[in-house]
């Protein structure tokens, strides 16, 4: 079959559980602050934040530090890059989940 969908078709990038989250999160929201994602994901600062900096390196977040008042406060956005590799990603799943279904298998 010439359309057939190989396990490197999934972004390894997104495809991590926490990463994938973490995207799925940002793809509903404009923005989230650092704790906001960490509360929502229940995630630990080290742990997010190791994730976030994987995903920016990619390009697929924006990382925004700031201040609030005296206190640092950092928020997150997918990026249009990101944007397009999580459709890409949802759409890869879909075409596994499509062919599954055609094939007549419901296991």
């Amino acid at each position: 079959m010439s359309d057939s969908i190989k396990p490197d078709d999934l972004d390894a990038i997104i495809h991590e559980r926490v990463r994938l989250a973490i995207v799925s999160a940002l793809a509903v929201a404009p923005e989230l602050s650092f704790n906001e994602l960490k509360e929502t994901l229940g995630l630990s600062d080290g742990n997010l934040s190791a994730h976030s900096k994987n995903l920016h390196k990619a390009g697929y977040i924006e990382i925004e530090k700031t201040f609030k008042g005296r206190r640092p406060h950092t928020t997150m956005r997918l990026s249009p890059t990101g944007h397009a590799a999580f459709r890409r990603y949802v759409e890869t799943l879909r075409k596994i989940i499509d062919t599954g279904e055609s094939t007549g298998e419901t296991d």
